[in-house]
């Protein structure tokens, strides 16, 4: 069969040399190396690891400072400081969020991300502002990246009244989820907080996504409130918890009654891995039957000065803090940016076989493991079947 393009002699995560025969937007087949047909483009992989895309489970296109001068960091110490922070600084940045989220959809693309999940600040003062500039990058750039919108109440919902109002309409206006901040520490009404997430997942079939800084005894109860709740409502699988510090900072009671209810919900939980707080323990979580995947959360923005977007250092950084030294161990890492957050996001066509999507990058290293360790800067990205990165243009 004629291929619209062939990527010969790429070697698999498990180590087979392939050739991938790619028609249109879809893999046709994978076959041993140097067995594929006639292709109008060909591709030597010349023994490159190649991997589907990475998928990005928790990034702030709207929050991103990309584009312009250096602006150092504003101190706050805790998260409702760094709410007022940003808040100000939102006022004064003179770019809009579609040209700093375009800047930063270019970054990380060219890494290799191709699927995201974006979380957009919907609250009294900004509106819906944030959400129709989403919307605009999310047609834009649907030739890089395929983009999830989260909207996000951050600055609370009860402390902040008529944003419930806000999300409705978000859902309503093309929101893919619906985003909680800290029931107790922001709003200080769990219930409240969650009965109307909840609600408004409910009425728009909508998926959850809450950050949780809350930490301690008071964050897990918290975790188990969003737990029994996803399971009253039949949402298991459709409900993500990000950060979800309390979860490595709790004891060992606490700690199995939490994780036994949330692998029950199918209750993800999201970690960016570096920082100065508690970190979810991964393997252990997994152990337990809990879902963990990665994002890069805040980047260049005013909450931290850090970050790239690039998910495979992230991955690094991640197996580095957790102490990941086994090849299994440095695989999951892996694992934490590409094939459980697709399943999170509930990616239909991710992957490297017939019929899967051609979203794929190529790494020149011989396996996973030595990937993440050396996190490579030479990359091939491929989108939809078309190059679009590292061995061609944007």
């Amino acid at each position: 069969m004629h291929s619209d393009l062939v990527i010969s002699g790429a070697r698999t995560p498990e180590g087979d040399l392939v050739d991938i025969a790619i028609r249109g937007a879809t893999i046709s087949a994978v076959s041993a190396a140097g067995t594929a047909g006639p292709a109008e483009q060909r591709l030597d992989a010349a023994g490159w690891l190649v991997a589907p895309s990475f998928v990005e489970g928790h990034i702030h296109l709207d929050k991103t400072l990309l584009g312009l001068p250096f602006i150092p960091h504003i101190p706050g110490d805790t998260v409702a400081a760094r709410i007022a922070a940003e808040k100000q600084l939102r006022r004064t940045v003179p770019m809009s969020i579609e040209e700093r989220g375009a800047r930063l959809i270019e970054q990380i693309a060219a890494f290799g991300t191709g699927s995201l999940r974006s979380h957009v600040d919907i609250d009294t003062e900004i509106g819906l502002a944030g959400l129709h500039q989403l919307l605009k990058l999310k047609a834009r750039f649907a030739h890089l990246v395929d983009i999830q919108i989260v909207a996000f109440p951050q600055s609370g919902i009860m402390a902040d009244p008529g944003t419930a109002d806000l999300l409705d309409a978000a859902l309503a206006e093309g929101a893919d989820l619906v985003g909680g901040l800290d029931p107790a520490g922001i709003d200080r009404d769990v219930t409240g907080h969650l009965d109307t997430v909840f609600s408004l997942a409910v009425k728009h079939g909508a998926g959850i996504d809450i950050h949780l800084h809350d930490g301690g005894t008071l964050g897990a109860f918290e975790l188990r409130q969003i737990a029994e709740r996803t399971l009253a409502n039949g949402f298991q699988g459709k409900v993500a918890v990000s950060h979800a510090f309390a979860l490595g900072d709790i004891d060992d009671f606490e700690f199995g009654r939490t994780s036994e209810l949330l692998a029950r919900a199918d209750v993800a939980i999201m970690t960016n891995g570096p920082g100065p707080v508690p970190m979810p323990p991964v393997m252990r979580l997994a152990a337990a039957g809990v879902t963990v995947f990665a994002g890069s959360d805040n980047i260049r923005d005013a909450w931290a000065p850090y970050g790239n977007g690039d998910l495979l250092q992230r991955a690094m950084l991640i197996g580095y803090r957790q102490g990941f030294l086994a090849d299994e161990d440095v695989a999951h890492a892996f694992a934490m940016v590409t094939a459980i957050p697709a399943g999170v996001l509930g990616l239909d066509g991710y992957g490297i076989a017939p019929g899967k999507q051609a979203d794929l990058v190529l790494l020149p290293m011989a396996s996973v493991p030595e990937a993440v360790a050396t996190v490579p800067t030479r990359r091939t990205v491929i989108k939809r079947g078309r190059i679009v990165g590292g061995a061609g243009n944007f």
